[in-house]
């Protein structure tokens, strides 16, 4: 059974046009009826986000952890400014399932995945295989599991494991390539993608 980890937040959004164009419809007392769409064929640069984030702009995700059973909806961020308890929420959600330690994530590796879910112009939930790792759990990993780095940017709390419901993982993958903000690994048997802050690199 599903743990729901609460916070009273709206749900994610599929674009960032979406919702600054929400934000104005309401402000201006017109109702929303429709949700453009953005195909990952058409993402050749990086997102703006990462650039000048629009102040308007409200990021939120809907997370669910595979080895806790944790579900997490919330709203980390609004334009400019992170908000503390939300981020120390998901360092929680977070974190390694085995030890029960910790750490803070970095929130550019929020901002993709908010980036990545308004580029497929979808809402839905992200699957968490792995967050931060301990350096115990790491080693662990790396004695049972192919490819598990030394030096893992899991331990800084830089990298996740996730698939997206209602969406193919190669689809994640297309649309973390064409943003080009952090390294990519595609790992399709298994059925995840790996993104990270790092260096933009695939594998």
């Amino acid at each position: 059974m599903r743990k729901m980890v609460t916070e009273n937040s709206a749900p994610p959004v599929s674009s960032r046009r979406f919702f600054l164009e929400k934000s104005i419809q309401i402000a201006l007392g017109v109702t929303v009826l429709s949700v453009p769409t953005i195909t990952c064929a058409k993402v050749l640069e990086k997102p703006k986000i990462f650039g000048k984030p629009k102040l308007l702009a409200k990021r939120s995700l809907s997370l669910f952890h595979t080895r806790t059973q944790q579900e997490l909806n919330i709203t980390y961020a609004v334009g400019k400014n992170y908000n503390p308890k939300a981020l120390a929420q998901i360092n929680y959600f977070m974190r390694d399932h085995q030890t029960g330690k910790a750490h803070p994530i970095d929130p550019k590796l929020l901002d993709i995945l908010w980036s990545i879910q308004g580029q497929m112009g979808r809402k839905g939930t992200y699957e968490v295989i792995s967050g931060f790792r301990s350096p115990l759990t790491n080693r662990q990993l790396q004695q049972h599991s192919f490819g598990v780095a030394r030096h893992s940017l899991h331990m800084k709390g830089k990298a996740i494991d996730i698939r997206f419901s209602g969406a193919k993982t190669n689809q994640i993958q297309l649309c973390a390539l064409g943003m080009k903000s952090g390294g990519v690994g595609y790992y399709p048997d298994s059925d995840f993608v790996h993104l990270d802050t790092g260096t933009y690199r695939t594998w």
